[in-house]
């Protein structure tokens, strides 16, 4: 059964006509060919299709387009301010996180979230304080948090730095 929805993704509004069963990350690809989240495993399990819905980060995958709602959907492109790389795209490239790039998107739109999750004090399976007014975020609570993310290649060794470097940057608890 096909359904009316309209989709607010990077800052703009997408009516679009799609099947119920159609999923969040199939019409970011397919309808409106925004090629930032990369289908990789299909069941939520790689992190490819990461993208923050409202903020918070997403398996696109799982998600069906008709639950969004008025939800903002943020990929990696959307972080960007116009043509001005995103603080965690710049670190990203400086701290070499990436060798095919095709994880990229995903593992930046988790870092986002993994820095807001901080920001709010949300503690993770390693927290130590779980009462702390905010997380720590120690290179153990990085990896635990983006341990959704996974990549081919093995650039686990500078994605961790990167994410580091912007937390420290925006004054994130480390």
């Amino acid at each position: 059964m096909d359904t009316q929805i309209t989709l607010r993704v990077d800052g703009a509004a997408h009516p679009l006509t799609v099947d119920t069963r159609t999923t969040l990350l199939d019409a970011l690809r397919e309808r409106l060919r925004n090629t930032s989240p990369k289908k990789g495993c299909d069941h939520g399990q790689c992190g490819a299709c990461t993208v923050l819905l409202d903020g918070r980060r997403v398996n696109s995958c799982l998600v069906l387009a008709v639950t969004v709602g008025d939800a903002e959907v943020t990929t990696s492109d959307g972080l960007a301010e116009g043509d001005r790389p995103h603080a965690l795209h710049r670190s990203f490239v400086e701290h070499d996180a990436f060798q095919c790039g095709y994880c990229t998107p995903g593992q930046v739109c988790s870092a986002a979230g993994v820095l807001a999750e901080a920001r709010a004090g949300w503690p993770s399976a390693v927290t130590d304080d779980l009462h702390a007014a905010d997380a720590e975020l120690t290179d153990e609570e990085i990896r635990e948090r983006m341990s959704g993310n996974l990549c081919r290649c093995a650039a686990y060794a500078n994605i961790v730095p990167a994410v580091a470097a912007v937390a420290e940057a925006e004054g994130v608890r480390r």
